[in-house]
């Protein structure tokens, strides 16, 4: 704009009003110390254009100075308020994680004749936190598992996820079947749903590890592998979602030592790469074999960032490994941080 300024104009054509459109460009993604350099470059290249007028002392020179200066320090306020306001949001954000994780129960490395491995991780296209969830109930009669979706987002979604959560362990804790279980859950949750609220769910009973059973709800079938290599997805005839469906069907499926199972929320099975396509599933089934269940599930959660744009999850991810295991271990906790560890920056 300058150089228009100078060569190309006419003297009865002054451009240099339009200097101050470098600040104003420059307030949206550069921090306030950048912009003020530009708004010095602003009104001082304004100042100048001032010679190749010949109009230094004219009064039109002054407001043309004047409106440049006015509108560049404009521009560097501007800049100061988007970080600061982009410094809360950050803030709040780091909040919403901190109660969504609250919500999230600490699971068990091992229970009975199976390895567990859990993790969940915020989108990093949206500052709204989501409703992912995952849980474990074991006890002297049942081990169960439950990996779910509430449908929506924000301090909303957090509310039903843990209510979805304390529904599972009611339900769970007196029920002898599984399907009976998603229906309690489904009666329990049901009053507490919109028409538009609902969430789908993997329900997953090992209590007898050559006979497991699988309710889904509406939700992404589990990945298997074999130890042999092989892999399948348990795909079954979905029933409707929790809170809206009454009815539900438990399925068995053939679990052996060394198979590993995976369930995950859409956040995975939706992850889309820069042409739009999503994450074949199937290239997870290396990734699922050879290392502990913990270093696998980081293997798998570097494999979806791999696969989307930028490295960003566009939608919450939770993700539950199991793994039957040859011989019944006693129950070993694992503590809050070690859930978190992977998470925390390096």
């Amino acid at each position: 704009m300058v150089v228009a300024d100078a060569v190309f104009t006419r003297d009865t054509i002054a451009l240099s009003p339009l200097f101050a459109l470098s600040p104003l460009i420059a307030c949206v993604v550069l921090p306030p110390l950048r912009t003020a350099l530009f708004a010095v470059a602003a009104v001082l290249a304004a100042g100048i254009s001032g010679f190749w007028h010949h109009d230094l002392d004219s009064a039109q020179h002054l407001v043309r100075e004047l409106d440049v200066f006015l509108v560049s320090s404009a521009a560097v306020m501007v800049s100061v308020t988007r970080i600061r306001q982009a410094q809360r949001l950050g803030r709040f954000v780091k909040l919403a994680e901190v109660a969504q994780r609250a919500v999230l129960p600490v699971v068990p490395a091992h229970v009975r004749h199976t390895d567990i491995a859990v993790r969940y991780e915020s989108a990093t296209e949206d500052t709204v936190i989501g409703g992912d969830l995952y849980d474990c109930y074991h006890s002297i009669s049942h081990t169960r598992f439950l990996i779910g979706d509430v449908r929506g987002k924000g301090i909303g979604a957090v509310e039903q996820a843990g209510r979805v959560i304390r529904a599972f362990r009611q339900a769970a804790a007196i029920h002898t079947d599984l399907d009976e279980v998603a229906e309690e859950m489904s009666a329990y949750l049901a009053p507490f749903f919109d028409e538009e609220e609902f969430v789908t769910a993997i329900l997953l009973d090992t209590t007898v590890p050559s006979r497991p059973l699988l309710v889904n709800a509406g939700h992404p079938a589990p990945l298997l592998v074999r130890l042999d290599g092989t892999y399948e997805f348990l795909e079954t005839d979905a029933d409707l979602p929790l809170g809206l469906g009454q009815d539900f069907s438990q399925w068995e499926f053939d679990w052996k030592p060394g198979d590993r199972l995976l369930l995950f929320t859409d956040g995975v099975s939706e992850a889309r790469d820069a042409d739009g396509e999503f994450l074949p599933l199937r290239d997870l089934v290396p990734v699922l074999r050879g290392q502990s269940v913990e270093t696998t599930l980081d293997l798998v959660l570097a494999r979806v960032r791999d696969h989307s744009v930028r490295g960003e999850l566009g939608d919450d991810v939770a993700v539950m490994l199991l793994e039957h295991t040859t011989a019944i271990k006693e129950v070993r906790p694992r503590t809050r941080e070690q859930d978190w560890l992977p998470l925390l920056p390096n």
